[in-house]
Parts: C-alpha cells; sequence; structure tokens
C-alpha cells in the first residue's frame, strides 16, 4: 500500500469518525461506516489490503 493510498484512508476515517462523535452520523449507517473507518486504520497503520492482492492491485510504487 501506497503512501498517498495510507494518508487518503487516514483521513477518510477521521472525517468519519468526527461525524459519527459528533451526531452527524447515527444510526446503523453511523455504525457500518465508523466501522469502516477502524478497518481503515487498521490497514493504514500495517500497509496491507487484505482486498487488493484478490483485485491484483498495488498502490505501492516500485523501486
Amino acid at each position: 500500500m501506497g503512501l498517498t493510498d495510507r494518508i487518503i484512508r487516514l483521513a477518510l476515517a477521521a472525517l468519519v469518525a468526527v461525524l459519527y462523535f459528533t451526531g452527524i452520523l447515527n444510526g446503523t449507517l453511523g455504525t457500518v461506516l465508523l466501522v469502516l473507518a477502524v478497518v481503515f486504520v487498521l490497514t493504514s497503520l500495517i500497509s496491507f489490503c487484505p482486498l487488493y492482492p484478490l483485485f491484483r492491485m498495488n498502490t505501492n510504487k516500485k523501486s
């Protein structure tokens, strides 16, 4: 996973967290998006997305 991909995932996760904890996102949709935000943070921290190999995607630049 490339740096740009990780930054975008972290930014989206932060946005969802802010919207959820301020009460703008709530209910089932809010909960689902919050869980997705947690997954985004975890995949960003370990620099691996389990869906990328399935779709043969790679956002990391080759050296």
